[in-house]
């Protein structure tokens, strides 16, 4: 029994404080690290950031190199692990400071040494101590990678670089889905190797991240204190404190759904372990009936059958705990365990001595109660309520086994005849509620997973055309032999580039049709636009404007200010700068109204991009290949100048971080399942034996064995049926449920998930549960000594 306990206690233990855990890991690592409030990003060779420093808004500020700068030995052509070089030395000091998780910080002043992330060092197997090779440009060749699509060999210094480090911060963690984590050179690369980063007439890209005094609150007159100063209203930013918001909201959920997995763990034991518990109270207190002709009194009784029930369950909790501190290494789960400050055991005193105090208080409970029962059941045995059904079915003349299989299933008896008909009954109805709603809700997952056009992903490819104002080559000639391949339905010339919308920067990019059919965006309300003054604004977007469908906002770009009329909300693409719930979507001519090609002051986009929806089953790698070989052939350009500029879109950001979640709702599935079996399972056994005279005297007046057994059948596929008929419709619209509330906060594109195998295949697969369990119990009621059982009584 002390195991017993130890088992459900443990496991309850671990998942809540792992729950605890996980739901303050964000924060936790906030308070800890210094993080930046916003990242700008304005592209510009020569940027004064001295400047944006004297703001009175910001508390600190660090840059880092944007152009293609150096090459790490060992990684894959197209890694993004090499990560940006610091370009100040206020980075790791006065913003992102990270928590070091083994080793230490790199020395500001050396060149050779960089920092990397825990995925990092699992992915490349290269942690503290270990070497890695940094090969940089040459100045002369940096000047020319600008629109490379793919960089040359390196021709500059080679640094052996040690890493000193594992780090951990807001900025400087590992993605949820990206399996090759992050390094991160020291300040003293950029000191040492400038010209090698920033080319031979320094015109080399700095952004930046900004940590502002107010927090987010100093955001918006921060941006507006910055176009002042630069006179620029095109600048794109990336607002950290929000994305810590969502990350927030992601590792809460994660969270209460391990809540969710420590009730259900919590439920079964009360159910499971509490009919351990009572049984071995009642055994002892009818064992203790002797002793009491000898003068014990009732409570002496209660106390002594409870006492062994009570120092097993003390013990367990004992044990449960230290077991919780041992798994605790292995939480927080999910996303918060890329952002948990203090990785490893962790004993949360909490939950570990409020558990093991309910454990052991409910067990004291469960024993006192059965003793007491079972000192009293000659004194309260009285016949219980008769089921409806039952009556029911004696008047329709149903068989006997099926009239005294619903009374055993449906009837709780009184006294020694008492038989949880109750607990069984709930447990059934859980147990298919919960399977239902967890497969529900992995119907959902997959289904996302399997439609990026839940995230507004409606084309399969994307090809670069050009950035900063500039195309790479011919464009038009290129969207000609794109929109020519048979397997290329859609081709939209994406222009993108940032405008002001009520004084507030927003990515827009322009649908403009360039293939056989039009590109039709993922509409969450209202249409795409249509017009030169219409914009769909992405969900996010419009709650920061604060803007619905309908309404007028003013527009700001570098050919002067245009009135738009929001005309839906709509996902867009996801771009360096933007996920897809933040920007817009305007018409080319509406794009052309707001940006003036030929302005001093922006370049005319900030990216160009071409993106291209195929047929239903066409096969994307392969059709990328084919048009690379086709614009080589139609541009004249060696084939190695155009290899790659056709690439497979990367799925959805917020995808991964949806599959991080459905493995819970699996397991909590098969807690619940383990209840509404030990529930229905304790039912049937405590049926036949409790109500065994009942069955010696039908069958004394003719039952047969057979019909013994159909007794304990009928009840076993009754309380299943039960299960069943109030389970399926409940679990569905719970599952759906939880999927539409994850659908509205990821955000996506809701489609009622619907699992139809788990459907189909829940009614047989409960019945036949239910029988296995009965199989037992009707052994024992058509091989019962009738004689016996009746000389008893």
């Amino acid at each position: 029994m002390a195991l017993l306990v130890a088992l459900a206690a443990g496991t309850v233990m671990t998942a809540l404080s792992g729950a605890r855990r996980g739901a303050t890991a964000l924060d936790r690592l906030v308070d800890r690290t210094l993080p930046a409030t916003i990242a700008v990003l304005p592209n510009q060779a020569g940027f004064d950031w001295d400047a944006v420093r004297a703001l009175p808004e910001v508390e600190s500020l660090t840059t880092f190199c944007l152009t293609g700068s150096y090459v790490v030995d060992g990684l894959p052509p197209d890694s993004f692990a090499a990560g940006f070089p610091p370009g100040d030395d206020e980075v790791f000091r006065t913003i992102e400071r990270p928590v070091v998780l083994d080793g230490r910080l790199p020395d500001p002043t050396r060149a050779d040494e960089v920092v990397v992330s825990r995925s990092f060092e699992q992915t490349y197997g290269l942690g503290v101590g270990d070497t890695v090779t940094l090969r940089l440009f040459s100045p002369e060749t940096q000047d020319e990678l600008k629109f490379a699509t793919t960089l040359p060999e390196p021709d500059g210094p080679v640094v052996e670089a040690t890493v000193v480090g594992i780090i951990r911060s807001p900025w400087f963690s590992d993605v949820v889905g990206d399996s090759e984590g992050g390094l991160s050179p020291s300040p003293g690369l950029f000191a040492q190797y400038r010209d090698n980063l920033m080319g031979t007439k320094g015109e080399g890209e700095l952004n930046a991240l900004v940590r502002l005094r107010g927090g987010e609150a100093d955001v918006q007159a921060f941006k507006a204190d910055l176009q002042q100063l630069t006179g620029r209203g095109d600048i794109d930013f990336m607002n950290l404190a929000e994305d810590g918001r969502h990350l927030n909201d992601v590792t809460r959920f994660e969270a209460d759904a391990l809540q969710a997995f420590a009730l259900a763990a919590g439920a079964a034991a009360i159910f499971l372990v509490g009919q351990a518990v009572a049984r071995y109270a009642a055994s002892s207190a009818a064992e203790l009936q002797v002793v009491r002709a000898l003068g014990m009194t009732v409570r002496q009784a209660v106390l002594a059958a409870a006492a062994g029930p009570v120092v097993a369950a003390a013990l367990g909790a004992l044990l449960g705990a230290a077991g919780a501190v041992v798994a605790s290494r292995w939480f927080p789960i999910g996303t918060a365990a890329l952002y948990e400050p203090a990785p490893g055991m962790d004993v949360d005193p909490l939950v570990l001595a409020g558990i093991g105090a309910v454990t052991v208080l409910l067990a004291a409970l469960g024993a006192v109660l059965a003793a007491r029962l079972a000192l009293r059941s000659d004194r309260t045995a009285r016949r219980g309520r008769a089921s409806a059904l039952a009556a029911v079915a004696r008047r329709a003349g149903a068989p006997v086994p099926v009239v005294v299989g619903a009374r055993f299933a449906l009837e709780p008896g009184r006294g020694r005849q008492a038989v949880p008909v109750r607990p069984a009954l709930v447990g059934a109805v859980v147990g298919v509620l919960g399977v239902i709603a967890a497969f529900t809700f992995s119907d959902g997952v997959e289904d996302a997973a399997g439609h990026p056009e839940r995230f507004g992903q409606v084309y399969e490819l994307v090809s670069y055309a050009g950035d900063d104002g500039e195309d790479f080559g011919p464009t038009d000639t290129v969207m000609e032999v794109m929109a020519a391949d048979p397997d290329v339905r859609v081709v939209n010339d994406t222009r993108v580039a940032v405008a002001g919308l009520e004084s507030r920067p927003v990515t827009l990019f322009t649908l403009d049709q360039a293939g056989p059919e039009p590109l039709r965006p993922v509409m969450v309300e209202g249409r795409a636009p249509e017009y030169p003054g219409d914009v769909a604004l992405a969900p996010g977007s419009a709650d920061t404007l604060g803007v619905a469908v309908g309404d007028v906002v003013t527009a700001s770009g570098t050919a002067g200010d245009r009135e738009l009329t929001v005309t839906g909300l709509a996902f867009v693409p996801e771009g360096p700068h933007n996920n897809y719930v933040t920007g817009g979507w305007v018409t080319g001519d509406g794009y052309d109204t707001l940006f003036d090609p030929d302005s001093d002051v922006s370049p005319a986009f900030k990216y160009h991009l071409l993106l291209l929806g195929l047929t239903p089953g066409a096969d994307p790698e392969a059709v990328a290949a084919r048009l690379d070989e086709a614009v080589a052939a139609a541009t004249g350009a060696p084939p190695e100048s155009v290899t790659g500029i056709v690439m497979p879109a990367d799925p959805p950001s917020r995808l991964a971080e949806i599959r991080q979640v459905r493995t819970l709702p699996v397991f909590l599935a098969g807690f619940l399942a383990v209840l509404a079996l030990g529930a229905v399972g304790h039912a049937l056994a405590t049926a036949v034996r409790r109500r065994r005279q009942e069955v010696a005297v039908l069958r004394a007046l003719g039952m047969t064995r057979w019909q013994s057994r159909g007794v304990v059948i009928t009840q076993a596929s009754l309380l299943a049926l039960i299960g069943l008929a109030a389970g399926v419709p409940l679990g569905l619209a719970l599952g759906r449920t939880v999927w539409r509330y994850v659908a509205d906060t990821t955000p996506l594109l809701y489609v009622a998930p619907l699992a139809a195998l788990a459907l189909l295949l829940i009614v047989p697969l409960a019945l036949v549960a239910a029988n296995l369990l009965a199989a037992w119990p009707s052994h024992r009621a058509a091989s019962m000594r009738v004689g016996s059982v009746l000389r008893a009584e």
